[in-house]
């Protein structure tokens, strides 16, 4: 007794039934949900007790400033520490000079009316960069779902038009699928361009009268994109 051997459906349609393959797409530029600080504390000292003393000072300044935002700091992590030496040569051999500290915090804001106080009065501490912002959407964010949304209105849209520029109707959707799915991904969206405040002679702690930089938020591109295939009714050559 032999079992029967099943085929799989053929991937294109027949005289009876045709089938349009469409590919369908969705750009959508909506307004960015957070951004993000990346904030440097540098120090230097003779020795590395006074370098670390100095670090660990910066670093409660900055953290103590973004903590008072309160829910407008929607994320507030600390980075990567270092405190190294600084080698000078001295006759034949070599000699610590002094030693170098710089620590990394990032700071995520949900709140844009306090991003360029809270910029500002970072980028016064001593010895403190700021890099940013860098605008962005959550991966939850609602825009990619009416992204997609819109994509597969769009594949239906571009199916339709061909079977009716054919005098044909469509019947069926056989399959949906992303372009991920198949080998191939979307564009990233673009990202903002970094911005660098701060200077070796700021100021040693955070002012309230320091000036306050006006950050206009960067609008976010997202982009979706459908495969989708249809059955149609026979067209009328």
């Amino acid at each position: 007794m032999t079992d029967e051997v099943q085929h799989p459906a053929a991937p294109y349609g027949t005289p009876g039934t045709p089938r349009v393959a469409v590919r369908g797409e969705a750009t959508l530029e909506v307004e960015p949900e957070t951004a993000t600080l990346a904030v440097t504390a540098s120090a230097r000292g003779k020795d590395r007790r006074a370098a670390l003393q100095d670090l660990t000072r910066r670093n409660t300044a900055i953290l103590e400033l973004a903590r008072g935002y309160g829910g407008a700091v929607e994320k507030l992590e600390s980075g990567a520490l270092s405190v190294s030496p600084e080698l000078a040569q001295h006759g034949r051999g070599e000699k610590v000079r002094a030693y170098f500290g710089h620590v990394r915090i990032t700071v995520v804001l949900n709140d844009f009316t306090a991003l360029g106080e809270l910029t500002s009065r970072l980028a016064d501490l001593e010895l403190t960069r700021v890099d940013g912002p860098w605008w962005a959407l959550r991966p939850g964010s609602p825009a990619h779902r009416d992204a997609r949304r819109q994509a597969v209105r769009d594949a239906v849209t571009r199916a339709r038009e061909y079977a009716e520029a054919l005098g044909a109707e469509l019947s069926a959707l056989v399959e949906l699928s992303d372009p991920g799915a198949e080998g191939a991904r979307p564009p990233a969206p673009g990202f903002a361009g970094s911005r660098m405040f701060g200077s070796p002679g700021a100021a040693p702690g955070a002012s309230d009268d320091a000036p306050v930089i006006d950050l206009e938020p960067q609008r976010q591109t997202v982009y979706a994109q459908v495969n989708a295939r249809f059955t149609m009714s026979p067209p009328a050559l």
